[in-house]
């Protein structure tokens, strides 16, 4: 505690519900195979909120049921216990008004990269008008201008990642949720991805739950970023990031910057320790 008082964190423990939440998460818990000897409790009742236009992440140990979580909030996974709510409608499965990016941009190899970012309108609605005009100035947006008819084979892994950011955008939906979108990126292509991301939450400002387990980046894209325990995983503080936006990555050589993440990283190392239970 010692080490949260010397670099003014403005932390707090479990989060609580606010009038203003736009993503409720309340109780939730995901057991897979309940009925059974070799049951696993991925997630413990955990609770969360998000207000709308934040962007708030997930940090915690490997295997603590970051990823659980959001697909449970995604409507992609079934919560055993608790319930969750968008918008005051409670979740019932997956929704229109939901953009998701994973790991893997899972583009269609046989479509362009804009038929790719238009797809999503053609699965969920009756395409609009001016649609594929919104797919180019999406795509101009993180620099693809003059790839729009070229297939995932013929671009870099950043670059598809760019189309599928522009593809989980391209309906306007209300929350955007992330799966550790950039993981497999290499460190340059990684920084230059996270500020095109910020740069495209910074001008559609949807309300946003992204898992990583970089802290680093957890930091420099975040209003709050949520810690969970090790498995079976709940959230366990709730960290407030203080860098006024629009940010740039040069934030990230500032001490106040760094000692956030170090301190992150003393709690997380923390939940990584054998028998740890924190409250």
């Amino acid at each position: 505690m010692a080490l949260l008082e010397e670099v003014n964190i403005e932390t707090s423990g479990v989060p609580s519900g606010t009038p203003d939440a736009y993503l409720a998460i309340d109780g939730v818990s995901k057991i897979y195979n309940p009925k059974s000897r070799r049951a696993v409790h991925a997630v413990a009742p955990t609770n969360c909120t998000i207000e709308s236009g934040q962007f708030v992440s997930l940090l915690g140990p490997s295997g603590c049921g970051k990823s659980t979580l959001l697909m449970m909030a995604g409507g992609l996974e079934a919560i055993t216990e608790g319930n969750i709510s968008i918008g005051g409608t409670p979740m019932a499965g997956p929704r229109e008004d939901i953009g998701i990016m994973f790991q893997d941009p899972t583009l269609l190899p046989w479509k362009s990269a804009i038929e790719n970012v238009m797809f999503p309108y053609r699965v969920f609605k009756r395409p609009p008008d001016d649609l594929r005009v919104r797919a180019e100035a999406l795509l101009d947006q993180v620099g693809l201008h003059g790839f729009y008819d070229h297939k995932p084979g013929q671009l870099s892994g950043g670059m598809r990642q760019r189309v599928a950011i522009c593809r989980a955008l391209i309906y306007e939906p209300e929350l955007l949720l992330m799966d550790e979108p950039f993981s497999a990126l290499d460190a340059i292509t990684r920084d230059e991805m996270n500020a095109v991301l910020m740069r495209m939450w910074e001008s559609y400002h949807k309300t946003a739950l992204f898992v990583t387990h970089s802290i680093r980046e957890a930091v420099f894209l975040s209003d709050r970023v949520l810690v969970m325990s090790s498995r079976p995983g709940r959230i366990i503080e709730d960290i407030t990031i203080p860098f006024p936006r629009p940010r740039t990555l040069e934030i990230g050589e500032t001490t106040e910057f760094n000692e956030i993440c170090g301190y992150l990283r003393g709690r997380i190392e923390h939940q990584s320790l054998p028998g740890t239970a924190d409250s």
